[in-house]
């Protein structure tokens, strides 16, 4: 009987989101947008953001360089390091790491933020002075994602493979000229589209999910319980979407 209900829950889960996502489309196209008000959007999502994910990717490169320099040695092949550093951050850890940077500092507080107004009956009131709340609080969020997080995977790829750099410089006495040319050498046009593609997934998700959860509250106690569900939810179909879309660029 538990188990019957949890899917039934479930699918009642996936249909609403379904439905959440349809509204959001149709209200994506629906009307001019208000540039101050997605501006304001931008500057949370993406601008704030800039740091964290500077300091973040500088290391994480830094990581993937000394841990391949290690195997790499064993071998005699440092020269390869550049290309194993661009091509881990470039397919993966930099969309992957960027988007649950962004899923975890502005996903909560975007579910927080919208928990709160619809506690507050805020929601309601927007509602009464005939403002749809899906219009004016989820599509300059959704906006917002789709074009920041594309722009913040570039430059935590372009920050991750100067932090590899750094360790080669070190390590091996690497010349940047050298490590550019290899890096340029081991990307393809593929593996720039396939993190550029998951980036807008990734965003995607952050703002459906996160905004979702934000109008499921009853209580201030429901707040707290929707933000955790809304990240633990975002990680895992961060995750999930990640290997759907490696596997279908290389292996189909």
């Amino acid at each position: 009987m538990f188990l019957l209900t949890q899917i039934e829950d479930f699918f009642c889960y996936i249909g609403n989101i379904l439905y959440f996502i349809k509204d959001t489309f149709y209200w994506l196209f629906t009307k001019k947008r208000d540039l101050k008000s997605l501006g304001r959007e931008i500057i949370f999502v993406g601008i704030d953001s800039f740091f964290l994910v500077s300091l973040i990717a500088l290391f994480i490169g830094m990581i993937i360089a000394f841990q391949t320099a290690y195997q790499l040695q064993q071998f005699k092949s440092e020269i390869h390091l550049a290309s194993l550093v661009a091509l881990s951050l470039v397919r993966e850890l930099g969309p992957v790491i960027t988007a649950l940077i962004v899923a975890a500092r502005s996903g909560a507080s975007i579910t927080a933020g919208i928990g709160s107004m619809k506690i507050s009956e805020q929601v309601d009131a927007l509602e009464v002075f005939g403002v749809e709340p899906i219009d004016y609080l989820v599509v300059p969020k959704f906006i917002a994602l789709l074009v920041c997080l594309p722009i913040l995977v570039i430059y935590a790829d372009l920050l991750g493979i100067f932090g590899g750099y750094l360790v080669g410089s070190f390590k091996f006495s690497m010349s940047f000229g050298l490590y550019m040319r290899m890096t340029l050498e081991s990307l393809g046009l593929i593996d720039i589209v396939n993190g550029l593609v998951k980036s807008v997934f990734f965003g995607s998700i952050i703002a459906f999910i996160c905004c979702f959860e934000g109008f499921r509250p009853r209580s201030s106690i429901d707040v707290s319980i929707v933000v955790t569900r809304s990240i633990v939810r975002s990680f895992i179909l961060i995750i999930v979407f990640d290997c759907i879309l490696t596997a279908f660029f290389y292996f189909v």
